[in-house]
């Protein structure tokens, strides 16, 4: 399918009627031949601005894999099941997950194994940055939201500077000059979030690194469906569309970067060398991008995928849980797990204390990748299923060709989950981390219980404080709080110059000459 706009009277005089018939024809035909000629229903009544719009949007969706994804979609969700659908689900073996958690040996030889694949220019970072701020009273990218901070900074402020910092380090480790290792950053916008998203990275001149290392894409969408599976007109001249969900990624990989630029993500880490990818959502200000650790484990294991998890400590969270179902690595939702298992434990331990959910590996969409994989991906996307959301969507009536706004659900839109290729990987790395030291998500609006912007402030300044501490520092009093910017640190190391410091008033630490003023 074509991407590139087309221009029936464009003042070139390169595209000719002709042209426009030849393409007419050839849309029209791949439509009917799927089942969704309606959709030219007021072709003839449109003007030809209108046109041109609706033949470029159509001929830039593959139909006949929209109706693919439609047919596993309710072949998944119905009454007919998947051939793993009835296999039992069961928690993930202790063997199948190692830790980081009071493992100082292991985690040494892990981060000198990602270290090294960094500093040979190896690595690089996939961001999913496709979400508005809309539950934050935002309509910007979430990514350019600021928890309050004192130094003011945004998630992609942190994010930025914490991959400048780590290719320092890598670089010094590896006995490079300052530049010689580049980490490169993938981040995969939205249709509504790229203009404001790249106008905000040039406006902060790329957060101090190379404009040429960070990368924009975007996720793709997908028509909306009648409940039967036909494409539904937002007005007579543009169909219905949706965000295909972040599982989208592995499809927005392939396709060329813009209608001027034919590479694709995945062409350009193969260019670059790249081999190994970490990828990771906007939302959480705690992520360590591009993590040596979880890289170097994920090596150690020589696996293809990787997934990160937390202790999930109550039943009742709003997580997904990475189990088995059979044989096969899963993530099942909150809702989808029977409260019966979602509360059962392990024995009591033997010094009398409460035994741990079994169900506890809580999912925080923090993944690692082989290029080779991601590069397969598109071999098995015909074996997942796309979930439904139903909906009340907003249409045209064919016959009046008026806008019909619906009381009830009347479709559905169909996204792809990030997880939903794990059933499909049998060497998957999962990775237990600390929850306080990785990860406190930005979900819910300013004055929340918890997902907030208070809670990711008070989390991130508090594993700061931690660090100062391990350090040495002294706090005059515990409401002092001191932020400690990635471009001093990227996870606690280089802060011995704080040891019998104390600090008397609250601050930002950007550099060294900082505690002046800070300390008594």
């Amino acid at each position: 399918m074509s991407s590139l706009p087309i221009q029936i009277n464009g003042a070139n005089g390169n595209n000719s009627p002709s042209k426009k018939d030849s393409l007419l024809e050839r849309v029209k035909a791949t439509y009917e031949e799927a089942g969704q000629s309606h959709v030219f229903t007021f072709f003839d009544k449109l003007s030809t601005s209108e046109q041109n719009n609706l033949l470029k949007q159509l001929d830039e969706i593959d139909i006949h894999r929209v109706n693919r994804i439609y047919k596993n979609a309710i072949l998944a969700d119905g009454s007919q099941t998947l051939p793993n659908d009835h296999e039992e689900i069961s928690p993930l073996p202790e063997e199948a997950c190692a830790t980081i958690i009071n493992n100082p040996i292991e985690e040494s030889k892990w981060r000198k194994l990602g270290l090294e694949a960094i500093s040979k220019n190896q690595v690089a970072v996939l961001l999913l940055a496709g979400g508005q701020g809309t539950r934050l009273g935002s309509s910007l990218p979430k990514g350019m939201y600021d928890i309050n901070l004192p130094s003011k900074k945004s998630l992609f402020e942190y994010q930025g500077e914490r991959i400048g910092k780590l290719a320092k380090i890598a670089s010094e480790k590896a006995g490079k000059k300052e530049g010689e290792v580049r980490i490169k950053w993938y981040v995969m916008t939205s249709g509504p979030t790229r203009g404001e998203t790249e106008k905000y990275f040039k406006e902060k001149d790329f957060f101090g690194l190379n404009k040429d290392d960070v990368i924009f894409f975007e996720q793709g969408v997908l028509p909306a469906l009648s409940e039967d599976g036909k494409l539904l007109l937002s007005t007579p001249s543009s169909l219905s569309v949706a965000p295909d969900g972040n599982g989208g990624l592995y499809a927005a990989l392939r396709r060329p970067l813009s209608s001027n630029d034919s590479r694709t993500v995945l062409s350009d880490m193969k260019s670059n060398g790249i081999e190994y990818i970490h990828a990771y959502c906007v939302d959480n200000c705690l992520v360590k991008v591009a993590d040596p650790v979880f890289i170097g484990y994920c090596l150690s294991k020589q696996s293809q995928a990787g997934a990160k998890v937390v202790k999930k400590t109550i039943p009742n969270e709003s997580v997904g849980i990475l189990a088995l179902k059979g044989k096969t690595f899963t993530v099942i939702e909150y809702s989808e797990l029977s409260k019966e298992k979602s509360e059962l434990k392990k024995p009591n331990n033997e010094n009398g204390g409460e035994g741990e959910l079994l169900f506890k590996a809580a999912n925080i969409a923090n993944h690692f990748y082989n290029r080779n994989f991601l590069e397969k991906i598109e071999l098995i996307e015909n074996k997942m299923s796309y979930h439904i959301a139903r909906k009340k969507i907003q249409t045209i009536n064919l016959k009046t060709g008026e806008i019909f706004k619906p009381n009830e659900i009347n479709g559905m839109k169909l996204e792809l989950f990030i997880f939903d290729v794990f059933p499909f990987i049998n060497d998957l790395a999962v990775f237990e981390v600390s929850r306080q030291e990785e990860f406190s998500p930005l979900k819910n609006s300013p004055g929340s219980k918890a997902d907030c912007p208070e809670t990711s402030r008070k989390d991130l300044l508090a594993q700061q404080k931690r660090w100062l501490l391990f350090n040495g520092a002294i706090f005059d009093n515990e409401n002092i709080e001191i932020e400690v910017t990635p471009n001093v640190s990227y996870s606690g190391e280089g802060l011995d110059w704080v040891k019998g410091k104390k600090f008397i008033k609250s601050g930002v630490l950007s550099k060294k000459e900082d505690l002046e003023g800070l300390i008594e």
